[in-house]
């Protein structure tokens, strides 16, 4: 708790109003790009409030920023670029990315445990949702293996990262030069961050992503 009000306090001077504008609809098509999250939490005054976070995960097309930005009841209240941190009534709204997209994405309450938002059932975060309900074991499986070829990227990625950072005059002169064990054609590279990027993207879409998956890349 004592971190997160940290951040809060931190990330809220990034803070913008927003403009009013409607939430645009969430096409099919926007699945590469666009990220939405949902949350729908009590208004502080015995009703209830509707949250949207609308993230694209490019960046914008004016200056290729990422931005949050809260729709409060279909309407935008907020914005702020990432990592963003919104106030709501009762806690606020945690949002971080990273280079595979929202890495984070949780209401954070004064009071009680986190939750992380439902992203839109047509985006591609609420389609690997789906199919992590419809098919709990395969979708265990797909997250394990996942997770395993993101390890062995980094198994294979870090040593040869630490010979080339030692090559360098100042390392090398009082260190010495780190030989990498591990060996690789340059093609087999390409296939290794390949499948890093596959996997991670996959991780992404259940918002597992970390900067392990960006270092194993």
């Amino acid at each position: 708790m004592a971190a997160s009000m940290w951040r809060r306090g931190v990330l809220a001077p990034r803070v913008r109003p927003g403009d009013g504008s409607v939430l645009p609809p969430y096409r099919w098509w926007h699945a590469p790009v666009r990220t939405l999250m949902m949350l729908t939490v009590g208004d502080g005054a015995g009703g209830s409030a509707s949250y949207a976070v609308d993230i694209r995960t490019l960046g914008d097309r004016s200056d290729g920023d990422v931005r949050a930005r809260l729709y409060t009841n279909g309407r935008q209240t907020a914005w702020s670029k990432v990592p963003a941190m919104f106030s709501v009534p009762g806690g606020a709204i945690d949002v971080r990315a990273g280079t595979f997209g929202v890495k984070r994405c949780h209401f954070v309450p004064d009071q009680g445990a986190e939750r992380r938002l439902d992203p839109h059932p047509r985006s591609a975060h609420g389609r690997r949702a789906r199919f992590d309900q419809r098919h709990p074991i395969a979708s265990r499986v797909i997250g394990a293996v996942s997770a395993v070829i993101v390890l062995g990227a980094l198994a294979v990625t870090v040593p040869q990262l630490l010979e080339v950072i030692s090559a360098a005059p100042s390392i090398a002169d009082s260190l010495g030069v780190f030989t990498s064990p591990i060996r690789l054609t340059p093609l087999q590279n390409v296939v290794v961050t390949l499948a890093a990027i596959v996997a991670s993207s996959e991780r992404a879409l259940r918002l597992r992503a970390s900067w392990v998956d960006e270092l194993a890349t």
